[in-house]
């Protein structure tokens, strides 16, 4: 039987911020960009959080982002993002979100994380939300940096294509699997699948999904990720009690061989 998986937005979806925005003080503390580049991407930032961002300056600040990569080394900004991910995006964590994603766990479902970001900045948040695949932006590299052009840029239609490519490899029945976004920009990606959500949607993409017949859903609380990750309170209170009844066993034990 064909499997089934759920599809993930990562900025706005399952994290109230844009990665790539939030990480830029990091790469500034670490030489690769400079003043001006931290105002611009937190210019860019909250246009996006508001919503104002059009096609054109999306595409404006893609190719700002590409230019500003090119000779950047790539260890240097994997261990830049392996160092600061926690710092920088554990606040920003939908606990609506990590609770969607442990669902479709238990239901035997793949969770894919799909991101405009760049690989080396969505790979280590997948890895901690516990996501079967990651589908996002790829820059080329020659000799260990970036060159400043894009193998892959995981946007618009090239989402669905990627989900599509990905379902093939992996079986997937895609009639039977889920997507969740934020973005009317996602909307190839909402339509690749037979369950299609849209998350916090404004009035147009709340209209789109009505004639589309996808859900809507809102996410509201931010919490840091360790705290949306520990186990729910059930089972923190049968932890404590499987270990008060041991210490009180051991206690027995010896009272009784005294």
């Amino acid at each position: 039987m064909s499997r089934v998986a759920a599809f993930f937005d990562l900025d706005k979806t399952i994290i109230a911020t844009s990665a790539s925005a939030a990480l830029s003080r990091p790469f500034y503390e670490g030489g690769l960009v400079s003043r001006t580049d931290v105002l611009r991407s937190a210019y860019a930032h909250f246009l996006f959080v508001v919503g104002s961002a059009d096609a054109d300056q999306t595409e404006r600040m893609r190719k700002h982002l590409s230019d500003l990569a090119a000779g950047w080394d790539v260890e240097k900004v994997r261990q830049i993002v392996s160092e600061t991910v926690h710092d920088v995006i554990d606040p920003y964590v939908y606990a609506e979100a990590v609770a969607l994603i442990a669902e479709h766990h238990e239901l035997g479902h793949d969770v894919v994380i799909v991101s405009a970001s760049g690989a080396e900045l969505v790979e280590p948040i997948a890895a901690v939300l516990g996501a079967d695949h990651v589908v996002a932006t790829r820059m080329r590299v020659e000799d260990g940096r970036y060159t400043g052009e894009m193998d892959f840029y995981a946007y618009g239609d090239n989402k669905a294509l990627a989900i599509r490519e990905l379902a093939e490899q992996n079986d997937y029945d895609l009639e039977r699997s889920y997507s969740y976004t934020d973005s009317i920009t996602d909307a190839p990606m909402l339509d690749a699948v037979g369950h299609g959500f849209v998350v916090n949607p404004d009035r147009t993409l709340r209209r789109l999904a009505a004639e589309r017949g996808w859900g809507a859903l809102t996410f509201s609380r931010p919490v840091a990720l360790r705290t949306a990750l520990r186990p729910p309170k059930p089972v923190v209170a049968l932890m404590a009690t499987l270990a008060a009844a041991a210490i009180a066993l051991v206690v027995w034990r010896a009272l009784r061989k005294r």
